[in-house]
């Protein structure tokens, strides 16, 4: 079964509109045949995993010990296994080295970090290239921005698909 590994926010809360987004593309993921994987606590990482289970999907959570013994915070309870780290370098590399595709839902600078590794490391060859998707305007303008930048080198335009709504998140990362 392939891996989808999602990046995205903590300070999502239930309601609002990016974690319905995000429990809804983690049911189209579960129902496409997908297993999800996320960094496994909270906001679009609970969200995601919430759809994945009601859809009847796999979820993997990969943890850190930086940020539950930091913050004193428990994986969200939607996972099926719990695959920790001490620290978040690890975490993140677990993640880019053992997803089949990746997708990005609006966050923070830890979102943006981990696009921002990903995309390099599918650049350099440190993993095979693979379908990204960053979802929503947010990446939209971000993207655009980096893709036009003059201190961009060669072999970073077309990696990343930028999708605004659920069929196309789903129809990016089948291919």
């Amino acid at each position: 079964m392939k891996i989808i590994t999602v990046y995205g926010s903590s300070q999502v809360s239930p309601g609002d509109k990016v974690y319905l987004d995000a429990v809804a593309i983690g049911e189209a993921l579960a129902k496409a045949g997908y297993t999800v994987m996320s960094g496994g606590y909270f906001g679009v990482m609970e969200a995601v995993s919430k759809g994945a289970k009601r859809a009847g999907g796999r979820v993997i959570g990969v943890t850190t010990d930086q940020i539950s013994l930091q913050f004193d915070v428990q994986p969200n309870r939607y996972l099926d296994e719990i695959v920790n780290y001490a620290d978040l370098r690890d975490r993140l590399l677990h993640m880019v080295e053992n997803a089949d595709g990746y997708l990005a839902m609006p966050g923070g600078i830890g979102t943006l970090h981990e696009i921002a590794e990903t995309w390099e490391l599918m650049r350099i060859g440190g993993v095979a290239r693979r379908p990204f998707v960053c979802y929503g305007p947010m990446w939209a303008e971000v993207i655009k921005i980096m893709e036009g930048s003059p201190y961009l080198g060669d072999g970073y335009h077309g990696m990343i698909t930028i999708a605004q709504d659920l069929p196309t998140v789903i129809e990016a990362l089948s291919q």
